[in-house]
């Protein structure tokens, strides 16, 4: 009888993914919030944009950690 273990290099690989999500997740609405405190300024439309990228970067990398952690718990041995 085999006994399903995670595997935690896979498992540490997760949590690093979420660990930049979480980043993404405080940087992006940070920096939206300051450019739009500053709509007068040159660099509001690419700083806008950058920060529009970074939340959906943050949104992206959950989704790919969550599969991965998944991935590590669950998934079938090869031996």
């Amino acid at each position: 009888m085999e006994t399903k273990r995670t595997n935690k290099l896979i498992l540490v690989k997760g949590l690093k993914k979420m660990g930049l999500s979480l980043i993404c997740m405080f940087l992006g609405p940070t920096l939206i919030y300051i450019a739009f405190s500053n709509q007068e300024k040159a660099l509001y439309i690419p700083l806008l944009i950058l920060s529009l990228l970074i939340c959906g970067l943050a949104v992206y990398l959950a989704f790919i950690g969550l599969r991965t952690i998944m991935d590590s718990m669950f998934q079938q041995s090869s031996s």
